[in-house]
């Protein structure tokens, strides 16, 4: 069976594979997003432990740090998605660019 870190890496290459081969800029948006999404499974896959409790009243806890950190990734990947499709639908007005 395939542990989410191999996951997270198999899903970065296919990011950076779309990233390597598109030239249509949404399709270059959508690559970034899903190399992103790779990444955020890779840590959370690293920062599993099995047979740990929740951070809340724990007698064993897990750490809290990486799903923090890969929540506030998320929170930014769509903020940088939506602005950059903002930038091409206004590019693609005012017939700056020309896939």
């Amino acid at each position: 069976m395939i542990s989410p870190e191999q996951a997270g890496v198999i899903i970065m290459l296919v990011g950076i594979y779309g990233l390597m081969t598109k030239r249509n800029p949404v399709k270059l948006v959508l690559s970034v997003n899903v190399a992103s999404l790779g990444l955020v499974l890779f840590f959370v896959g690293l920062a599993y432990s099995p047979g740990k409790d929740v951070p809340i009243m724990p007698t064993e806890p897990v750490d809290p740090l990486p799903a923090t950190l890969m929540l506030t990734t998320l929170v930014v990947d769509v903020a940088i998605t939506s602005l950059a499709l903002a930038m091409i639908m206004r590019m693609r007005r005012e017939n700056q660019w020309f896939p």
